[in-house]
């Protein structure tokens, strides 16, 4: 292969690695939802665990979100009782968090061709 080619392969690659990190910095915020959730599905809504609450972990007994992540964990289990039984805004909020996520994605990659404008 000749110096040639290779330095054209490079650009080729570098400008692919543009294209993917564009797009991933684009919709960070949406992987970000879909990992809390994906997290939240993996969990097991019935024990206890470490809490990311700011004011569980100041030491206040009462916020107004406690529940939430055990109620939308209960939800991906398919115990709509209990998930209700932990927060009432449970199912709203997954619907908030799902329709967040589609908007970004939509209003990024449907919406915004320039990223996958090929140059030549």
């Amino acid at each position: 292969m000749t110096r040639v080619g290779q330095g054209n392969k490079k650009r080729i690659l570098r400008k692919y690695v543009f294209v993917i990190w564009q797009i991933f910095r684009s919709n960070l915020e949406a992987i970000i939802w879909l990992v809390a959730l994906a997290a939240l599905a993996f969990m097991e809504p019935g024990c206890d665990h470490f809490s990311l609450c700011p004011l569980k972990n100041a030491g206040f007994d009462h916020c107004p979100g406690c529940g939430m992540g055990h109620a939308i964990s209960w939800l991906f289990h398919g115990d709509l009782r209990a998930s209700i039984e932990a927060h009432p805004l449970g199912i709203p909020g997954i619907i908030i968090l799902l329709f967040r996520i589609i908007q970004i994605i939509r209003k990024n990659i449907v919406h915004n061709p320039i990223i996958f404008k090929t140059q030549h």
